[in-house]
């Protein structure tokens, strides 16, 4: 589950409150893999989103394009790779995902990942495989003094403070596809909990075919 959003947006904290609540539910990690990306096309109205960057609002066109559509807007929420409006009951995307993902670390920083694709797997044209690794942060409040939201105090969940990607390589016949990478570098923000996020797309492609995550120490 993708949230895009935006600190400077007013329609963005009931989102964000309800991507939050997630941390609570049955399923976290194992069914669901909850991220929230902050797009920065709307620090013109006053207040700069200190979360934003312009690579996680790409990745928002990215979508758009791909769905052919002519705009972004926030809050926007992907599921499976499709829009999806989950407080008007809009499936978006499929109920099942194939193949094994699993991740394993020493330091938290260094991590070798594995995939196994299932026999209904979707892959890209070439035959391979991405795998995407995101640094989360929960707990973090911000002040806005500006801009539609100014005056008020935010609080995000499961936001992404980094993401790096690698295509992964084939192993031994039959076997697990791997890629061996290092977690990218931190937004600098105050965090009270921090995780890790990482998912598997066709080369090239944004649609995920597997997703896993977990609480980092």
């Amino acid at each position: 589950i993708e949230l895009y959003t935006s600190e400077g947006c007013s329609s963005c904290p009931p989102a964000d409150a309800w991507l939050g609540k997630l941390r609570d539910k049955p399923g976290l990690w194992t069914q669901f893999v909850p991220v929230q990306f902050h797009v920065d096309y709307w620090d013109g109205l006053g207040w700069k989103d200190p979360l934003a960057t312009r690579e996680f609002t790409a990745r928002e066109h990215a979508y758009a394009s791909a769905w052919g559509g002519q705009s972004v807007y926030t809050p926007c929420f992907v599921r499976n790779g499709v829009e999806w409006r989950p407080q008007w009951g809009t499936v978006g995307g499929p109920a099942a995902l194939t193949g094994i993902l699993a991740l394993e670390s020493d330091d938290g920083g260094a991590w070798r990942v594995s995939f196994t694709p299932g026999p209904a797997a979707r892959s890209s044209p070439d035959g391979l495989y991405e795998v995407h690794i995101a640094r989360l942060g929960g707990g973090i409040y911000s002040k806005v003094t500006a801009g539609e939201n100014g005056g008020s105090t935010l609080e995000h969940e499961f936001v992404v403070l980094g993401v790096t990607s690698k295509v992964l390589s084939a192993g031994a016949a039959g076997g697990a596809l791997h890629a061996d990478l290092d977690l990218p570098r931190p937004l600098a923000v105050r965090r009270a909990r921090r995780a890790i996020a990482a998912w598997i797309t066709p080369h090239r492609e944004l649609e995920p075919v597997q997703a896993a995550g977990g609480w980092l120490p």
